[in-house]
């Protein structure tokens, strides 16, 4: 039964301004709107122009549930493509990464494209003389994706909607910061992804970014137990990497609180206005003095902005302090693939991609304790919303009527501000 596709108002009254319902975490067909509307024309991370420096490099991934390809092509530009053969619909591509020299070719019966995605070759080409072939748009190769690159993060929208600029607004300083802490403003993806399954809805992933209720308690077990492992040790006592990482998330309410969180339209925001658990870090001289050379007086702003988590709405979160990015590529209603990536700061110190991935690993990976503190808690979550009773989720913490009529907006680090903004966004975007 299409209840929620054929009445637009059912599917609208899902989302009130402090509480959603739970069939938007738990709906297969909700799910599948998402995919069509939200997805589609929304702006959504592919990938790093770094991990295709060369001509035929390429890497694969999947937006709203679909199979693209974003590839350098000969003429040195990024093209992304969806990875679908004219012919008989075969993905053109299994790998998730690789080069394919001048063409991609179909394994199923050889249909050959270059990699700007027009058609080059079909065997025995004669076979399709008076017939409507030429008439369709199989002529034409692989569909192209629009797509923008901004300071190589490369995002693509698959149906029409706001343009980049529009969508992205001022969220993109989170991005420039990031690339800015390259004291030759630039950077490159290091090594592959920690790529693994979540069982939970897209959005508990993505909505747990920015709340900060959570932290002291979740994470009790595993960095608490850090943090109270460096109880009583000298003050002057140089802490290890691994406890400057663990200990923070084990920090009270009012820590959290005092951070802060900023919003902005189409559902993007980032906790860590004023400071964040990357804020205690300890200094790498010969790093900060290369910032100075390259920035001048301009290198302490750009240092001092330590973002905790900036949520690019539906798909994308950066840390700009640790250069660690995740990605949220949505499988089913409660099925996610996570991906975490680290960046290299070109000019930068090694110690500093030591720190990121030892970051990635210690919290990101499926290795890691503190990842698994919250894959328990949305997989309880995603179990407990099948329970009678309560059909609908609280997101009241902080509410304040005004905030709907805000477009950009500075609150206490603890409100459930960035997740009814997330909504407001999702509501915006299923409208039919």
């Amino acid at each position: 039964m299409a209840r929620y596709r054929e009445d637009s108002r059912a599917l609208q009254a899902l989302v009130e301004p402090d509480r959603v319902h739970r069939d938007v975490y738990i709906d297969p067909e909700v799910f599948q709107l998402e995919m069509e509307r939200l997805w589609s024309r929304t702006w959504i991370y592919v990938g790093h122009a770094s991990q295709v420096p060369k001509p035929g490099d390429f890497i694969t991934a999947d937006i709203a549930a679909k199979p693209v390809i974003l590839v350098r092509h000969t003429d040195g530009k990024v093209r992304v493509l969806m990875n679908r053969c004219a012919h008989k619909g075969t993905k053109v591509v299994y790998d998730f990464a690789g080069n394919t020299g001048k063409t991609f070719r179909c394994p199923y019966h050889a249909w050959t494209y270059r990699t700007d995605g027009s058609l080059l070759h079909i065997p025995l080409k004669e076979g399709y003389e008076k017939t409507r072939l030429h008439e369709t748009e199989a002529v034409g190769g692989l569909t192209p994706i629009t797509h923008e690159t901004y300071r190589g993060f490369v995002f693509a929208r698959l149906a029409d909607g706001p343009g980049f600029r529009e969508y992205f607004g001022d969220s993109l300083s989170s991005i420039d910061n990031l690339a800015e802490r390259s004291p030759e403003g630039e950077l490159e993806i290091a090594g592959g992804a920690l790529r693994f399954l979540h069982n939970c809805n897209w959005k508990m992933f993505v909505e747990n970014l920015n709340d900060t209720m959570h932290p002291m308690i979740v994470h009790a077990s595993s960095a608490g137990t850090a943090k109270k492992l460096w109880e009583g040790k000298p003050a002057d006592l140089p802490k290890p990497m691994a406890i400057e990482q663990y200990a923070p998330f084990a920090n009270d309410y009012k820590f959290f609180d005092d951070m802060g969180v900023r919003v902005y339209p189409h559902g993007h925001g980032f906790s860590g206005v004023n400071f964040s658990i990357h804020s205690s870090y300890s200094a790498i001289p010969e790093y900060e003095e290369a910032m100075k050379r390259a920035y001048g007086e301009r290198a302490k702003e750009i240092l001092g902005t330590v973002r905790h988590n900036t949520v690019y709405y539906p798909s994308l979160t950066i840390k700009g302090a640790i250069q660690s990015i995740r990605v949220a590529r949505p499988l089913a209603a409660d099925k996610t693939v996570i991906e975490s990536w680290t960046f290299r700061l070109k000019g930068a110190p090694a110690k500093l991609l030591e720190r990121t991935v030892m970051y990635n690993r210690l919290i990101n990976s499926p290795m890691s304790v503190v990842g698994h503190d919250d894959l328990h808690c949305y997989r309880s979550a995603q179990e407990g919303l099948a329970a009678q009773g309560q059909e609908w989720v609280s997101l009241h913490r902080n509410f304040d009527s005004t905030e709907l009529e805000a477009k950009e907006l500075t609150c206490n680090g603890t409100s459930e501000i960035s997740m009814r903004n997330q909504f407001r966004a999702w509501r915006e975007f299923m409208a039919a």
